[in-house]
């Protein structure tokens, strides 16, 4: 949170020494329906939407050399508050307070002590309304989980069905109409099916939605030498060849191009075999492709240097204020 009382999430691990990237998750706005610090806030989804909620704070702005383009950030000399998940989900649980005092409070409370009794604290976090205090009846539960060890304790949480149930029967129309709007141009059981490979469900009691995005290990340096260069735009089928990397945020996938189907760029075609990886740096396709997946990307075209290794990829960068990017299952 910085000195203005605006709640920033951070994306991604490389960050320059100016800035820590992210958008605007929570504003002061009379039109909001969160309170904070004894003020009115409001909740932004939509990142791209932070360029307009910061206008009148250009300082904001920043070039990502690891995006390739600009987009938003807090100024580090301007932070108010750090937020710790891991931190915050440790504390709710020694000292719950108003917590215990909704549903959704009530199955987060059994979650936490889920987590202190299997001893994986330090692997397990809360992020979103709960992490910040603006939560209310109607909040989600947004968890995180940190590094591989961290995955497979999620991964064992969410099997927990007196804690969290998944997603079933008529709760799967629920769950497309949940991600269909940013997802757009997917059939409902492609849909369901990459979703239901991620970790999410729906509390025991309450019924609240609740999901876990993997974050990558403190140690992990994956992108510290990346940078990338926007090139254009193109839309193609892409068959996934290796995962490994795509089940933390945030997710690169190695592909191989089946069609170009359209593109801002002359030529497309003498991209198509160069093209190997996809990058994803929200948690929406966390996971949510395999080897072998026939998908269908559109991205920006970018080339990226990861120390001496250089290719071609696609970014579905969520900063993009000319339209979605997106990455649905093919049938």
């Amino acid at each position: 949170m910085d000195h203005h009382g605006v709640v920033f999430k951070v994306i991604g691990d490389s960050h320059p020494g100016s800035h820590y990237l992210g958008y605007v998750k929570y504003h002061p706005d009379d039109k909001g329906d969160r309170h904070l610090f004894g003020r009115t806030y409001r909740q932004n989804s939509v990142v791209s939407k932070s360029f307009g909620i910061l206008a009148c704070r250009p300082e904001c702005y920043v070039y990502s050399d690891t995006l390739g383009c600009v987009i938003t950030g807090i100024p580090r000399d301007d932070i108010a508050v750090h937020y710790s998940c891991r931190h915050a989900l440790l504390a709710i649980q020694e000292e719950p307070g108003p917590v215990a005092g909704i549903p959704v409070g009530k199955d987060l409370l059994a979650i936490t002590q889920w987590v202190a009794s299997n001893g994986i604290q330090g692997l397990i976090g809360i992020t979103g309304s709960f992490l910040v205090g603006c939560y209310n009846e109607r909040s989600d539960i947004d968890l995180v989980c940190y590094g591989p060890e961290g995955y497979e304790a999620a991964r064992e949480l969410f099997k927990q069905t007196e804690l969290i149930r998944p997603y079933d029967g008529e709760d799967l129309t629920r769950l497309y109409l949940r991600r269909a709007k940013y997802m757009e141009g997917s059939s409902f059981d492609a849909l369901i099916k990459q979703e239901r490979r991620k970790l999410q469900g729906l509390t025991a009691s309450a019924g609240a939605h609740i999901n876990c995005e993997p974050i990558r290990a403190d140690r992990d340096k994956t992108f510290s030498l990346v940078s990338s260069k926007e090139i254009g735009e193109i839309s193609l089928l892409a068959e996934i060849t290796d995962h490994a990397e795509g089940l933390t945020t945030s997710a690169v996938y190695e592909i191989k191009v089946k069609t170009i189907l359209s593109s801002t760029v002359d030529e497309p075609g003498s991209f198509a075999r160069r093209i190997t990886h996809m990058r994803s740096y929200l948690g929406a396709y966390t996971g949510a492709f395999r080897s072998g997946d026939t998908v269908h990307l559109t991205g920006k075209l970018v080339h990226t240097q990861d120390g001496e290794r250089g290719g071609f990829g696609i970014e579905l960068t969520p900063w993009s204020v000319s339209g979605s990017y997106v990455a649905n299952l093919a049938g």
